[in-house]
């Protein structure tokens, strides 16, 4: 199988456990967020809307975001902590990526509609651990979403 047609690698700035990415015309989601957002949830799905839960409370986490013509095959994977599946529809095909507040990073996806992504991360342990022991740390905990269209 042929890689992803995009990867983008970001940062992303974890507070109260958690941090969203949502469609990126703000004012057409429904609950933006923190709205209903749940402590430690690892992966949570509202309309246009999905919020990770990460395992220290703040911190810098990576995040790559791989855009796939279909669905990727897990097995060649590395090894990962947790793994999850949501959908996401977007009328613009992009995603805001939201911690305390909006950041200016854009997850690109190329076209509007419903989005699979499989959401993975791993260095949980790690990061809860040193969270506790060392206050803020930068990229031990490591996330990966990859997003495929919806296949009807």
């Amino acid at each position: 199988m042929k890689g992803p047609l995009h990867v983008q690698d970001l940062e992303v700035r974890v507070e109260f456990h958690s941090f969203s990415i949502q469609e990126d015309d703000d004012l057409k989601v429904p609950i933006p967020y923190p709205d209903n957002s749940e402590y430690r949830v690892f992966l949570k799905s509202f309309p246009m809307r999905l919020d990770f839960g990460s395992a220290g409370h703040t911190h810098t986490a990576s995040l790559r975001a791989e855009i796939w013509e279909h669905q990727p095959d897990a097995d060649s994977q590395p090894k990962w902590d947790e793994v999850a599946y949501a959908d996401i529809e977007t009328i613009t095909g992009r995603l805001g990526i939201w911690e305390n507040g909006r950041t200016p990073d854009v997850i690109n996806l190329g076209a509007p509609g419903v989005w699979t992504v499989r959401a993975t991360a791993r260095g949980r342990e790690s990061v809860r651990q040193l969270a506790i022991d060392v206050g803020p740390v930068k990229g031990v905990e490591q996330w990966l979403l990859q997003f495929w269209p919806l296949e009807t």
